[in-house]
């Protein structure tokens, strides 16, 4: 299979095994693991798939990505579909209501990249319409709430829709009065830096001249802050977007606080603050990237020695019906 072209680039993706091994330059003959083709289908952005080392079996970013065979093979018990509660909080089709004073607007059913860790894989946001056809009732939803004052844009990830779309969004969000706050998680400003148009920026601005505008970017590694990343990402601050970022600890990725520090240097240096460190959420299929919380209490705590405190994230899970993130 060829690489076929992402929406809003002139780059393309990567959307089979094969296709990865021969860009990153591996065999499958050499591999050291085993590998398996899993329902959640291959999809790297060649932005992404150029920070990867070539010829390493190993390298942190090829982990993210590349399905190996402990994805197929039958997970803990307490790993399931649905690990942080998603189907209990859905308020209405595309929006989901855990918390007091926010809610979050599932924007796209689709993301740039298809990490081997995520939480959604097999979850609520999979038969969204793309049309936006469910817009009318989630927003609904959001003006009959006065108590809503901050509304999430996630998914899939929301910068996969197109500029229109977005336009048309937030032009009905600002009309919302007791919105204050708009937040976007998205992935895509590291991994596929060209989707951060001109127009894209300009429809923030607009936005954050009526709301608070936040926006929490997921970036695991250091090696994903490439140089068109980081011109990206202050190019978002410019547009007047408070920048934060969530990581996730992952086995062989970035299990270790020098890793986890390199990070956290590079988020500042390039406008962002290291927010969030999530242990993993146990979706099935990812327990061969856990890591146990004693490890990861011992991660932070060396962070916490070596460097100030704004630099060290929030070590934190999620637990389905908590009333926010929990610490450990």
């Amino acid at each position: 299979m060829l690489p076929i072209p992402l929406p809003h680039s002139n780059g393309t993706t990567i959307t089979s095994i094969d296709d990865l091994l021969t860009f990153c330059d591996l065999s499958v003959a050499d591999a050291p693991y085993r590998l398996v083709s899993p329902p959640f289908a291959v999809r790297v952005p060649v932005a992404f798939a150029n920070n990867i080392t070539k010829g390493d079996w190993l390298d942190p970013l090829l982990l993210q990505v590349l399905p190996r065979a402990q994805e197929s093979t039958p997970s803990p018990e307490h790993f399931t579909k649905d690990p942080v509660g998603d189907a209990a909080a859905v308020a209405v089709r595309g929006v989901l209501h855990k918390y007091r004073g926010r809610a979050l607007l599932l924007a796209s059913s689709t993301c740039a990249i298809h990490c081997r860790y995520c939480f959604r894989r097999e979850g609520c946001c999979r038969s969204l319409p793309t049309d936006g056809s469910q817009d009318n009732d989630a927003l609904n939803y959001l003006r009959n709430d006065p108590t809503i004052t901050e509304v999430i844009l996630s998914g899939g990830d929301p910068l996969m829709l197109s500029d229109r779309r977005l336009r048309e969004l937030l032009n009905q969000i600002k009309t919302i009065p007791h919105l204050a706050t708009l937040r976007i998680h998205t992935r895509v400003p590291t991994v596929l830096p060209t989707r951060i148009t001109t127009e894209f920026i300009r429809l923030l601005r607009g936005a954050t001249e009526y709301l608070t505008g936040i926006m929490v970017v997921h970036v695991n590694h250091p090696n994903e802050l490439n140089r068109e990343a980081v011109t990206q990402l202050q190019s978002l601050r410019n547009a007047g977007m408070l920048l934060l970022n969530q990581s996730v600890l992952l086995r062989g990725v970035n299990d270790s606080s020098e890793t986890l520090k390199t990070l956290s240097a590079r988020l500042i240096a390039s406008g962002v603050v290291p927010c969030y460190l999530h242990q993993l959420d146990r979706v099935c299929g990812s327990h061969h990237f856990e890591i146990d919380e004693t490890e990861g209490k011992r991660i932070i705590s060396r962070m916490q020695s070596e460097q100030a405190g704004y630099a060290v994230p929030r070590y934190v899970r999620e637990v389905p019906g908590a009333p926010g993130k929990q610490p450990l």
